[in-house]
């Protein structure tokens, strides 16, 4: 289990990887950070499949999860979620990027993804508090690894430093927990 999950400094648009999430905004469209990156990388296809996708089904609710063909990127797919708007924290926004996740990861199954890579959702521009964020991820990660075979792996991919340091620890937390933790 442990090492099914790691973490990545780089750009998840240039990983070889069967799936990538993008943290999208509810309308799919693109836009900016890791959004507009995937978008601009996957080339206007990506924007046509999610227009079409909007078309049918209207805005994506916040931590529910679609998937897209990848298109011009290295990754086979593209699971698009979308995380909550900070808000103070007293607005389920928690549960909210819990739940972006666990689609994330559902959908990667369905699919049978085996590895995936997942931005630090809600923490750009939708300006989720990094470590808490961090801690969430992992958590909802690794709950649902413990009861599914696929993926098999899971990067937590930073494109910055201090969200990359900053996963590293929530992971490490994680680590240490698990292993004194009574079997």
């Amino acid at each position: 289990m442990k090492n099914r999950i790691r973490v990545m400094h780089g750009d998840i648009t240039r990983l070889q990887v069967d799936a990538i999430v993008n943290a999208a905004n509810p309308s799919l469209l693109g836009g900016g950070g890791v959004d507009g990156a995937i978008h601009r990388a996957a080339g206007p296809s990506l924007l046509a499949a999610c227009q079409q996708l909007h078309a049918q089904q209207g805005d994506c609710p916040t931590g529910h999860a679609v998937i897209t063909q990848g298109y011009k990127l290295p990754a086979k797919w593209v699971i698009h979620t979308v995380g909550p708007v900070w808000q103070g924290g007293e607005h389920q926004e928690a549960q909210g990027l819990a739940a972006a996740y666990r689609s994330s990861l559902q959908l990667a199954q369905q699919y049978q993804a085996a590895s995936l890579a997942i931005p630090a959702i809600s923490t750009g521009a939708y300006g989720f508090p990094k470590a808490q964020a961090a801690t969430i991820a992992v958590q909802s990660i690794s709950a649902f690894l413990q009861h599914n075979a696929l993926p098999q792996q899971v990067w937590l991919i930073c494109f910055d430093e201090e969200s990359f340091t900053i996963n590293q620890q929530a992971l490490g937390r994680w680590l240490a927990q698990q292993a004194t933790a009574p079997e």
